[in-house]
């Protein structure tokens, strides 16, 4: 925004930013069809005025000046074509008005503008979420007129705010009897129906009939307009005057016996809590009584915030005490691994000046809070269990947000496990739909851990070669994908009393996989794992044989060198030539790799190279000497690596080795032998 004045008294123009500017014009030409939701947005803006005066006068009770009831007025002008939307509030100021309507929610502007599709309905929906409902006047109204004064501030320091939405604004002060904010619409050319006062009732109570604050108008038949200095308490009240009338319930929605409230009711105060479009995926409203007595309507979205991963922004829950609104962001009454509710909470018990501070201390605080995160897990698992579809929705927008539970909250560690959803070898093409439970039900007779891999990608996850005897075996393996992923089974050590275990760590024992069914493709006896003896030599031969393969890869190691912590005899490949496996109490290539994304310093550690000794390019290496034997040790080594995502140190020297082991392949065969592009697949 361009032309910042020292002169707070005098009338100024000032022009939009670009953004801004822009999110007008898309107001006017793209959003037509939706053109209603702008009253909800003002009557929305209307009544968080007047809670924050409520909340301000807790502690200073002049800022009320004296005045009666907390209120939102309607009026409309047929003559002049005028339609009014006013509140007794807490008013702004005029720094307020310019930050707060001039230059509204400028990361949220940005982000809305990046997020519109060209389809009407769904760009519509966006409006409150991003934070710039206001705007959505401008579809109706050719110009809008908004006139404030501050809670407190002397009646000279009012502010009148105009605009036609075409790129400037002008701002001045003036004199304003009353605190609080009137929005004036003089509206466009073919909006009659928002001067009949029938259909303006109908929009109200559409959006807004579970607004705590009495919402006024005019009886029908009269006319609607108050008195001309915009002063709410007063208006109607002059001879004279029409009689007015409330034309909402006026009641917290959440006080209400859960039977007498309808889904539309529900659904309409999640929009207004949320600015949200779309209804929720769920409801939790229930009166806890006890030690504690609260309220809570908690909503889960259907679908993430634009800043779902910013722990610093608003979460989306509100504290109230005993029907006043306390506080905007009750971040302290959810874990930020709940930041996605949406809601109230209202207490019987805590005092009407609670704070942040003693939102921290409170045991009454910590009694709400866990009972409430009991409440929302078992609202999720009811979920899970009752509507496959629905939370397969849900986990696919907050399932990652989820899964920091299992770090942060242990005493609910178990109840968050029960929800956690992943991909699985078991369903090759599907979304992640695989629960722990679902898991430990479907294993093999004997096994006796839950196998998983994590990997950096789902692709890299699926081809590894370290679940080559897993798939043999019908051993059903998790894939973890996620960056969080490797801090979940830090902490979750074990789910229904079977230990977690990683594929790409340790030793593996065969016969803690149990016995399963071969896997898809293969015969019941087809093929047979790495390191085991050949079948049909006598025990002298097999003796000999494993010594060989034995010391084969001991020279596979020394070659090698402090590349590799040592190498071994693999009996989890059935395919590859080699991989990479990390010791049992070692950080593992792809959590090094979180790390380092993440900006830690982390000191490499060495793997521990599996040979796969049946694998024909190892049966070739027995025959070679010196340079070339360490050459295809190191092409062992880095393919492995690049096998699980690694970056390697010097690939233009793993591609001349790779090279010269083609030519000499190439050259024992007679350069055109089947076993040279065997070899390269292989390779």
């Amino acid at each position: 925004m361009s032309g910042e004045s020292r002169h707070e008294s005098k009338r100024e123009t000032r022009r939009y930013e670009a953004e801004v500017g822009q999110l007008l014009d898309l107001m006017v030409r793209s959003l037509y069809s939706s053109k209603e939701i702008f009253l909800r947005e003002l009557i929305s803006n209307a009544s968080d005025a007047a809670d924050r005066l409520r909340f301000a006068a807790l502690s200073d009770d002049s800022l009320t000046e004296g005045g009666g009831e907390l209120r939102i007025a309607i009026r409309f002008d047929p003559e002049e074509r005028t339609l009014t939307v006013a509140d007794n509030g807490i008013g702004m100021s005029r720094e307020e008005v310019v930050e707060n309507i001039g230059t509204i929610a400028r990361s949220g502007t940005r982000r809305f503008i990046e997020s519109l599709t060209g389809d009407e309905a769904r760009d519509a929906q966006l409006i409150g979420q991003f934070g710039v409902g206001f705007y959505s006047i401008f579809i109706v109204a050719e110009r809008v007129v908004l006139t404030t004064r501050r809670a407190g501030a002397p009646a000279g320091e009012g502010v009148r705010w105009e605009s036609d939405g075409r790129g400037e604004f002008t701002v001045e002060t003036v004199e304003v009897p009353a605190h609080g904010t009137e929005v004036t619409l003089h509206l466009r050319e073919g909006e009659d129906d928002l001067l009949d006062g029938f259909r303006l009732r109908g929009i109200v109570r559409k959006y807004s009939d579970h607004i705590s604050f009495p919402i006024r108008m005019a009886k029908e038949g009269e006319a609607g307009d108050g008195d001309e200095d915009g002063d709410v308490e007063d208006a109607g009240k002059e001879a004279g005057a029409p009689e007015e009338e409330t034309v909402n319930r006026a009641t917290a929605l959440w006080g209400r016996p859960r039977q007498e409230i309808t889904e539309e009711e529900y659904e309409e105060f999640y929009k207004h809590v949320a600015h949200d479009f779309e209804a929720p995926l769920d409801t939790i409203h229930a009166r806890v009584e006890g030690n504690v007595e609260y309220t809570v309507l908690l909503f889960v979205p259907g679908r993430a915030p634009f800043d779902l991963w910013d722990r610093n922004v608003r979460r989306g829950l509100r504290l109230y005490v005993r029907r006043v609104f306390i506080l905007e962001d009750a971040g302290d009454l959810l874990p930020a691994y709940l930041r996605f509710m949406r809601g109230v909470i209202d207490s019987s018990d805590l005092p009407l000046n609670v704070s942040r501070e003693i939102l921290q201390s409170n045991r009454q605080v910590e009694a709400i809070r866990s009972g409430t995160v009991k409440r929302v897990l078992g609202a999720l698992a009811k979920l899970a269990e009752g509507d496959a579809e629905k939370y397969a929705k849900f986990w696919g927008e907050f399932g990652k947000v989820l899964k920091e539970g299992i770090v942060e909250d242990a005493s609910n560690r178990d109840a968050i496990a029960a929800l956690l959803r992943f991909h699985s070898t078991a369903d090759e093409d599907g979304e992640p739909a695989v629960s722990l439970a679902a898991y430990v039900e479907r294993m093999n007779k004997g096994q006796e851990a839950i196998h998983f891999l994590t990997a950096d990608s789902l692709t890299a996850a699926r081809s590894s070669p370290h679940l080559e005897v897993f798939r043999k075996r019908g051993v059903e393996v998790l894939l973890l994908t996620d960056p969080v992923d490797e801090w979940l089974v830090g902490h979750l050590t074990e789910f229904d009393g079977k230990p977690l275990r990683s594929v790409s760590r340790g030793d593996l024992d065969l016969a803690s996989l149990g016995e399963g069914g071969a896997a898809e493709g293969e015969g019941a006896g087809e093929g047979k794992d790495a390191g085991e003896d050949e079948t049909g030599t006598d025990g002298e031969d097999a003796a000999e044989a494993a010594s060989d393969r034995e010391a084969l890869v001991k020279r596979i190691g020394e070659a090698l060198g402090d590349r590799v912590q040592s190498a071994r005899v693999s009996r989890r490949l059935t395919t590859s030539p080699a991989c990479l496996v990390a010791d049992e109490h070692a950080l593992g290539t792809h959590f090094e790799n979180v790390l380092r994304a993440a900006g830690h310093d982390v000191e490499r550690s060495k793997p521990i190279l599996e040979v796969n000794v049946d694998h024909p390019i190892v049966g070739r290496m027995s025959d070679q000497e010196g340079d070339r034997f360490a050459d295809w040790a190191q092409i062992l080594h880095d393919q492995a690596l690049l096998s699980e995502g690694g970056q390697l140190e010097d690939p233009a020297g793993f591609v001349r080795r790779l090279n010269d082991m083609f030519q000499a392949l190439a050259g024992e065969s007679g350069g055109g032998g089947s076993e040279a592009p065997a070899a390269a697949d292989s390779a």
